[in-house]
């Protein structure tokens, strides 16, 4: 073996295997967030085309904000639980870490409120007896939608979009037929039932560092810490049915934020063990 060899493969053996997955893991959500702010502008240019609100706009860049919030999680957690350690005995380095989570948990509440906000809506449209077919508003700037795609109705590709005799306005620039209203219903009681769900995860993780920040790595709090991440279950029932509506990407960034507060994981149990050897007897 050459001088050059041997030395790669010295470097490789020394590597942190595990950091190195990590790491590569949290640059892959940041691709996935450049491709969700993409396509939630390519939404919103359909949804919103006709003008609208602050907030309804915040709604439809809810998962870009919402990611934003939940990346600024993921990186306070790992100073806590990995990258810092002397420099968490000094109060205000342990205060700014909590004070930034505080207020991603402030961003991540506004996608629970537009979560809500588009189930309600979502589901108290009722169809519109005024059409009865598609090529009825062919060329008014309306657009067809199904499944997040959509398509400007016009009158050479009206008749091909749809032949419903049922439609649904979801937004007054928006227009579909019942499968496409079927599967809308489906889309946002998932994605409020994922918002839900993940803050359950997340509050699971948070309790195991509080217990762990005072010296504490058992007992009933800590039983429960583990039973609650029972919900990465329910995540991945979620990321099945993205991939099973044809959103493959939707389903493989389930997968990465899985992994990612897996990570996290595995840094509390690191901790977890080098408390239990400096405190053999502790509970």
């Amino acid at each position: 073996m050459s001088e050059t060899a041997a030395s790669l493969s010295s470097r490789w053996q020394r590597l942190d295997k595990g950091q190195l997955v990590k790491w590569t893991v949290y640059s892959l959500l940041l691709v996935n967030w450049g491709y969700y702010a993409i396509e939630e502008a390519y939404i919103a240019s359909h949804v919103l085309r006709q003008g609208g609100t602050f907030l309804q706009w915040t709604e439809e860049f809810a998962t870009t904000i919402d990611e934003f919030a939940w990346f600024g999680l993921l990186f306070m957690f790992e100073l806590e639980t990995y990258a810092l350690d002397e420099a968490l005995k000094k109060r205000w380095v342990k205060w700014s870490i909590h004070g930034m989570r505080l207020a991603c948990y402030l961003f991540l509440a506004h996608t629970v409120y537009a979560r809500v906000n588009s189930m309600v809506d979502v589901f108290a449209v009722q169809p519109s007896p005024e059409v009865s077919q598609l090529c009825q508003v062919a060329d008014q700037d309306i657009s067809f939608g199904e499944n997040y795609r959509y398509e400007v109705v016009t009158a050479e590709n009206c008749a091909s979009l749809s032949a419903d005799s049922m439609f649904y306005l979801l937004e007054p620039s928006v227009i579909t037929d019942r499968d496409g209203f079927s599967l809308e219903k489906k889309h946002v009681y998932i994605d409020f039932q994922d918002a839900v769900m993940w803050l359950l995860v997340v509050w699971a993780i948070e309790l195991s560092v509080w217990l762990q920040n005072r010296g504490i790595t058992g007992g009933a709090l800590m039983i429960v810490s583990h039973a609650a991440r029972v919900g990465y279950a329910v995540l991945f029932a979620h990321a099945a049915f993205w991939i099973w509506a044809g959103h493959w990407l939707y389903g493989w960034d389930q997968f990465l934020w899985i992994a990612g507060f897996s990570a996290i994981e595995m840094n509390l149990s690191e901790w977890r063990e080098e408390l239990r050897e400096e405190q053999p007897d502790s509970a």
